[in-house]
């Protein structure tokens, strides 16, 4: 009896992660083993790695490319001017009047994507936007003339930094507050500058931090798919845009192929998260 009862308390533990274990096995490992499978198989159902081989076109390499080079620019970026913020919101003595709504607006911007985020910026600084308009009306300030172009590699990696610096701000804040105040106080006491604490205590610590979190913004920027087809459409040649081509059902389309290009781009954002979890856990045995 006492073995039994230990089994039933033991199971109803386990209850309450049956709908997120189903949910996460539905939309996430389902999908993605489909997706895997699929990236080696023919359109009539047999097994060949032509599809992988096929990714090795100028098209597809260039696609993949410029999408490394804007999920890295938006990274670093996104890091830079997050990190920044985030250091004077927590070191600068800025009041909760202050630190508090930018957390909020950070929580809610971070997940701020999609066709939303793309109509928004079109609407503000796009061809025919609210900025763009007044600037050349009241100003005669033509943005296009000095090569502004929102629907351009540049002007995509300014929209993700809408929800890469808010996602910065969200993850190195707790880095930036288990800075112990002792640190400080020791640096000071042996004489060193404020920028000789920062170069050689404060920065060395947070780099596992600043690097992982970076890792994590180039994967959010890489998988981004809606926001770039919304504001970009068929202009810009990226992975994402790429893929959706294949996939979409048009009678030109690939589906095998778009397999195989979701596949690489499974394999780039899992090295991605990998790099952020290994060095997550190295940032967490400093703070402690």
């Amino acid at each position: 009896m006492a073995q039994q009862s230990a089994i039933v308390a033991q199971a109803q533990r386990w209850v309450g992660l049956v709908p997120f274990i189903a949910f996460t096995g539905l939309f996430l490992i389902a999908p993605t083993l489909f997706i895997v499978i699929g990236a080696f198989r023919t359109p009539q159902g047999g097994f060949t790695f032509q599809n992988i081989l096929d990714l090795n076109t100028p098209t597809i390499l260039s696609a993949y490319w410029v999408s490394i080079k804007v999920s890295f620019l938006s990274a670093l970026l996104g890091c830079l001017i997050g990190f920044a913020m985030a250091a004077a919101m927590t070191l600068g003595g800025i009041s909760n009047r202050v630190k508090s709504p930018l957390m909020t607006f950070s929580g809610v911007a971070s997940n701020f994507a999609g066709v939303p985020l793309a109509f928004a910026f079109i609407a503000t600084i796009g061809p025919a936007g609210l900025i763009t308009m007044y600037l050349r009306t009241e100003f005669g300030i033509n943005l296009r003339m000095y090569g502004w172009n929102l629907l351009s590699t540049w002007g995509l990696i300014i929209t993700y930094l809408f929800f890469q610096i808010p996602l910065m701000i969200l993850i190195i804040t707790p880095a930036l507050e288990g800075l112990k105040k002792e640190w400080r106080e020791a640096a000071d006491i042996l004489g060193a500058t404020r920028l000789q604490y920062w170069r050689m205590v404060a920065l060395p610590i947070l780099c596992p931090s600043i690097l992982g979190t970076m890792a994590l913004l180039f994967a959010n920027a890489f998988g981004a798919v809606a926001t770039a087809i919304a504001l970009t459409g068929p202009s810009l040649n990226i992975a994402p845009i790429l893929l959706y081509a294949q996939i979409r059902g048009d009678v030109l389309g690939n589906p095998n192929l778009g397999y195989a290009l979701a596949f690489g781009m499974i394999i780039i954002t899992g090295a991605a998260n990998t790099i952020y979890i290994v060095l997550r856990l190295r940032a967490e045995r400093w703070l402690k």
